[in-house]
């Protein structure tokens, strides 16, 4: 990317294995990575990718190999001294303190937030600074545990440019990011790098890939099994290399839609903190067709899941569900009605990290499905974790590991097999595909096309573009609470929708009623 030849590495892996029981999760790996240079580590979930990271970080320690920083070796399993020695890291999943502010976060673990030498107005300048010049825009004084999650990945990427990192891991950071945030982000590490910051950057996003790194490494089952110059490849091969066979994205069938399913007119919601409320949102659920909800991060998503999800009610407004008036609107009822959710935060929302893989696999269904007479049928629950980790190819010990150490991808396909196998009538698709690779994408959104052909109902919320425009029969665009017409699949660019994204439009629709 910067047109020179490789410089002395500043940093070198050396025949990394790490185990965990009987799987391996890294095999012998070595690689080493050159000032200025950005290095893109592809793979599967469950490729050994984050594992890797964690342990050049100093988060895990190696079964065997070496970790050299600047020709210097770095003592395992401490990561003030990868710290120290100028390695930062952008987790894939936040490590914040939601009660703390936005700047206290950020300098949480660099210095006591206690520390007489503190000067809070110095550090805000500075982060400040920061957000400016990396386009990341955040309130310092903000409170995280009020943030999107988009705001709250910006919050993780300062964290890590606050502390002068040298080489900087990031671990899928666009996954929250609008495609224009993602493109300033790309931009200014350019800038970056030309003045020596070095980068492995993980992604499932190939284009991204592409557009950034200077060499491509592929690990397949924890064993590196390919590297490419950047310019000498193309996203067919890279595709190919971590899967280890060609891979295709579904085919798209026109179909007729049917009956509404789910129905909202005029609905509002209570505003509740920074969040934002909907504002008079009208929109039809059909049997049989996917709506995609296009929208930059935190402009009204999250109210409009946790309608449909029964978490809260309309403050005006009418919502019908199976052409009936709800009463009493609740997630036991939403859920009763035939709704399914994959939601946004699979840690927060959508797993319980204690629980195995058997107790997250019947959350919602225990009850009905698999309690009788008040006693748990444990037997035939642990017989369905293992039909999901079967059928949705989950990559895990087995049904009684904690869900927490599975990877990112892996949980979401134990969530996308507990939402599609109750047979649901109505799906809320909340960033299915956030952080998967490649192949679990196609899979994922085969099986949302299944359950459309199936008669489902399926609002599809996505900051990915790509995905709302290939997937959805009908787009609508939110913005500040509210909802843009409807948008037949083919009738709008990438651009257009950009458009309404920024607000422009909306103003009309105000004038017209």
């Amino acid at each position: 990317m910067t047109g020179a030849e490789p410089a002395q590495p500043v940093l070198r892996l050396t025949d990394i294995t790490k185990r965990f029981g009987s799987v391996t999760a890294n095999e012998a790996i070595t690689f080493d990575l050159a000032r200025g240079e950005v290095i893109a580590l592809l793979g599967e979930n469950g490729a050994g990718k984050t594992t890797l990271m964690n342990i050049l970080f100093g988060q895990y320690t190696a079964d065997t190999g070496e970790v050299e920083i600047f020709g210097k070796p770095m003592p395992p399993g401490n990561p003030r001294a990868a710290l120290d020695a100028g390695v930062g890291m952008v987790h894939q999943h936040f490590t914040l303190a939601g009660n703390l502010t936005v700047w206290e976060n950020i300098v949480l673990g660099a210095q006591s937030l206690a520390a007489m030498s503190l000067k809070p107005a110095a550090v805000k300048a500075r982060i400040r600074a920061l957000a400016e010049q990396f386009h990341l825009d955040v309130d310092p004084d903000a409170r995280v545990g009020r943030l999107t999650v988009g705001e709250r990945q910006r919050v993780e990427i300062l964290k890590a440019l606050y502390r002068d990192a040298r080489i900087l891991i990031l671990d899928e950071p666009t996954a929250v990011l609008t495609p224009q945030e993602a493109d300033a982000l790309f931009a200014t590490l350019r800038e970056a790098v030309d003045l020596g910051l070095s980068i492995i950057f993980i992604s499932h996003k190939l284009h991204e890939v592409l557009a950034i790194s200077d060499r491509v490494l592929v690990l397949r089952h924890g064993r590196l099994v390919a590297e490419r110059k950047t310019g000498a490849t193309s996203r067919e091969e890279l595709a190919a290399l971590m899967v280890g066979s060609e891979v295709s994205a579904p085919e798209f069938v026109a179909q007729s839609p049917g009956a509404p399913l789910l129905s909202l007119r005029d609905v509002s919601t209570e505003a509740a903190g920074t969040a934002t409320a909907l504002n008079r949102v009208t929109l039809d659920l059909c049997a049989g067709q996917i709506v995609g909800l296009a929208g930059v991060s935190g402009n009204g998503q999250g109210a409009l899941s946790d309608l449909v999800s029964g978490l809260i009610s309309p403050s005006n407004g009418e919502m019908r569900v199976l052409d009936a008036s709800i009463d009493g609107w609740s997630p036991r009822r939403a859920i009763a009605k035939g709704i399914a959710r994959i939601p946004e935060d699979r840690h927060k929302t959508g797993t319980i990290a204690d629980f195995d893989l058997t107790e997250n696999a019947i959350l919602e269904t225990y009850a009905t499905e698999f309690a009788r007479r008040g006693w748990m049928d444990w037997r035939r629950a642990r017989a369905h974790a293992e039909s999901l980790i079967d059928t949705y190819d989950i990559r895990c010990p087995g049904p009684d590991v904690r869900i927490r150490l599975l990877s990112g991808g892996n949980m979401q396909k134990l969530i996308l097999g507990r939402v599609l196998e109750t047979g649901p009538r109505i799906i809320l698709a909340n960033q299915p595909v956030r952080g998967l690779d490649i192949g679990a994408v196609n899979y994922v959104h085969s099986r949302l096309s299944d359950a459309r052909a199936d008669g489902a109902a399926i609002l599809l919320i996505s900051e990915d573009l790509d995905e709302i425009m290939r997937l959805s029969d009908v787009i609508h665009v939110i913005s500040k609470g509210r909802l843009s017409p409807p948008f037949a699949r083919g009738t709008m660019r990438a651009q257009d929708l950009g458009v309404w994204m920024a607000g422009h439009g909306f103003e009309d629709i105000a004038n017209a009623s």
